[in-house]
């Protein structure tokens, strides 16, 4: 529900943002300004990813668990495809995963979020879903009251 609210919203905001851009700067600049962001978006897109490439690479070469790597490789295509969308908020974001400081922020924020999400998952207790097993045959029958054997 939420992402079909964000889907509709979306459209509306670049929209919104693009006639106020071009009242404030002309029609001819603002649609000069979105047809330049593509270009630049695959020119970044194609350097950074060099870059991350190259650092993958390492990171494999030494024996070293590329995660980071993967992450910032995912973030540098995401970045470059938002620039290829036309739209000013899609700009301003793709810029700012295509720069190395808030790419590293972002690759944070997400590896922060994933492994709490991890953790919550792995230490999920059975409760009232099934009954709880014991793996290492440690419990003890200790009888219910009132029973008698």
């Amino acid at each position: 529900m939420l992402a079909l609210v964000f889907l509709i919203l979306w459209p509306i905001a670049e929209l919104f943002v693009a006639i106020k851009v071009a009242e404030t700067i002309g029609v001819l600049l603002t649609v000069v300004l979105l047809l330049i962001s593509w270009p630049l978006g695959l020119w970044l897109m194609k350097a950074e990813g060099r870059v991350a490439w190259r650092r993958l690479s390492l990171a494999i070469d030494q024996g070293v668990p590329p995660g980071r790597q993967v992450l910032d490789g995912a973030l540098i295509l995401l970045g470059g495809l938002l620039l290829i969308i036309p739209g000013f908020i899609t700009d301003a974001v793709g810029l700012a995963l295509l720069l190395a400081p808030t790419r590293s922020l972002t690759g944070r924020a997400i590896t922060r979020n994933l492994q709490s999400r991890v953790l919550r998952t792995a230490t999920r207790f059975s409760g009232a879903s099934g009954p709880g097993y014991d793996v290492d045959s440690t419990a003890t029958d200790i009888g219910r009251p009132g029973l008698h054997r």
